[in-house]
């Protein structure tokens, strides 16, 4: 991967990742990214289909590409995938309002010079800022299948 595009996936995730959990700045190891080798849309499916195996459900995706043209940028595909188990949202938002800012998980995927990138914010990061011990395995258990998820996406040909 270029050096450019490197610092361009980088300065991408760490402001949106600065924007979702409300931060000034974002430390690598609170994100994950993975190159994937397929094109944007096979990368789009293995994601969606990674998503879905690992028992989550997509609420959307939404379109960053059309926006971000609009203003001005020039840019390649960018989405942003929101998911999450719905029951399982529904019980937190209730039992935890704070956390309805950052529900559903999201997953930012983009196509820049012939690379698909997939990058996220760690859902273990949240704990620094919700210390209620019963969601420590709530997030401990999104982290790890949040890993699997981008592990299949990084593996798939």
């Amino acid at each position: 991967m270029s050096a450019r595009l490197l610092s361009k996936a980088f300065a991408a995730l760490a402001a949106g990742a600065a924007l979702a959990l409300g931060l000034a700045t974002a430390r690598a190891d609170e994100l994950v990214m993975v190159r994937s080798l397929q094109a944007f849309p096979e990368t789009m499916l293995t994601l969606q289909e990674a998503i879905r195996r690992h028992g989550y459900v997509i609420s959307r995706v939404q379109r960053v590409d059309v926006g971000l043209t609009r203003m001005g940028y020039k840019t390649d595909l960018y989405r942003v995938v929101f998911y999450g188990k719905p029951e399982e949202i529904r019980r937190l938002r209730r039992d935890y309002p704070d956390l309805i800012p950052y529900l559903p998980l999201k997953l930012s995927v983009f196509a820049e010079n012939g690379q698909t990138l997939v990058v996220g914010v760690r859902p273990l990061a949240l704990w620094a800022f919700f210390d209620h011990p019963e969601l420590f395995d709530v997030f401990a258990r999104w982290d790890r299948d949040l890993q699997s998820i981008l592990d299949e996406v990084r593996e798939a040909c």
